[in-house]
């Protein structure tokens, strides 16, 4: 019986071979997470989970600790009353957590909530998790010509697929994939692409650039027409991303709460991402015509829409997980949010204090 790995692995090998012989890794990693029902995102396997012997590969703050979604629904409220507005746009919306922890904050003040997302057993998961808010949600495969309203995107940008660039002897080369001996394998071409600054010395350096991420911003700058949009993920600004000492990139994959760099090894069933430039997509959203609104640190964004108030209400077992939302050696300083909007620029409270938006 042929498994998922070695079905996915075949129909990527076919396509490296329609392709010539080669394909960019941002080819690869769309094939390795998107491929219909083969595709880390587009099968049917647990994904989302506090512990491995869930069967889960990662946790994301709204599985951390509902916590999370009750905080960042008081950022919703106050955009949709800032734009007033009734709509939510969710993008990626894994277990369907956040949506039902935002849902329960804000009752009544949200009227629709959309769901976009490519895989058919999480929409099939989302479901069920929101079943008593039915009557509200709605599932999108595409955005609409007029957006009105929130959009959310909590660790979306990171699974975007991206290319890779490998500079060798001070010659810039694009990374992507091979056949070797019926196997996957990595193979180099020299390029005329750049990271998006330079990157000092003459070392060895191996890095990313977001294409897809930035044009999914401008897209959303095309159809978003009164709201914000709030991106939560783990990033930097591009100077801190094209760091010299940052040479061996950001790009990772997970699998049963471990971290490996394999992304060619048990195709199907393990994620793949990388760290969002946050410099890069705020830049494209902008040249889309939306404003950047705030970017801080998520500790700094739960903080400021009173995460120490609504902890006050926890049992202690319930507080430490809270806790690892902004704590610096946890999620706090790693993940940043990042807002954007059309029309008038206005500060979400989320970056009242900490704001780092010169930082970009």
């Amino acid at each position: 019986m042929t498994t998922l790995t070695e079905a996915l692995d075949a129909h990527i090998r076919h396509a490296i071979l329609e392709a010539g012989g080669w394909i960019g890794f941002d080819r690869y990693m769309q094939l390795a997470l998107y491929a219909p029902g083969l595709g880390y995102y587009a099968n049917d396997l647990r994904k989302f989970g506090v512990m491995p012997e869930s069967g889960s590969d990662f946790v994301t703050a709204p599985e951390l600790s509902p916590v999370f979604g009750q905080v960042l629904a008081e950022q919703v409220r106050e955009a949709l009353d800032a734009s007033g507005t009734d709509e939510v746009w969710e993008f990626g919306a894994g277990s369907g957590a956040l949506a039902a922890q935002v849902l329960q904050a804000l009752g009544d003040r949200v009227r629709r909530y959309t769901i976009m997302d490519v895989s058919t057993g999480l929409r099939a998961r989302q479901r069920e998790t929101l079943a008593r808010h039915a009557d509200k949600l709605a599932w999108a495969q595409r955005l609409p010509e007029r957006l009105q309203g929130v959009v959310l995107g909590n660790e979306v940008l990171d699974a975007m697929p991206v290319r890779l660039l490998h500079r060798i002897d001070g010659i810039w080369h694009e990374r992507g994939v091979t056949v070797v001996e019926g196997a996957l394998a990595w193979r180099d071409h020299v390029t005329d692409l750049r990271p998006p600054v330079e990157v000092e010395g003459e070392h060895d350096y191996l890095t990313e650039i977001h294409p897809q991420a930035e044009g999914f911003m401008r897209a959303l700058g095309a159809c978003l027409q009164r709201g914000a949009a709030f991106f939560i993920d783990y990033g930097f600004p591009e100077t801190e991303y094209y760091h010299p000492q940052r040479a061996q990139g950001t790009l990772v994959c997970h699998r049963a709460h471990r971290v490996d760099a394999e992304p060619l090894l048990d195709v199907g069933l393990k994620d793949i991402t990388a760290h969002v430039n946050f410099t890069g997509v705020a830049v494209a959203a902008q040249e889309a015509g939306l404003n950047v609104l705030g970017y801080t640190t998520q500790a700094h964004f739960l903080l400021n829409n009173g995460l120490l108030e609504k902890m006050k209400h926890l049992a202690l077992v319930s507080q430490g997980p809270a806790l690892k939302l902004m704590l610096e050696h946890e999620m706090g300083e790693l993940f940043k949010v990042l807002a954007v909007g059309p029309g008038e620029v206005w500060q979400p409270r989320g970056f009242a204090q900490g704001d780092r938006t010169h930082r970009l």
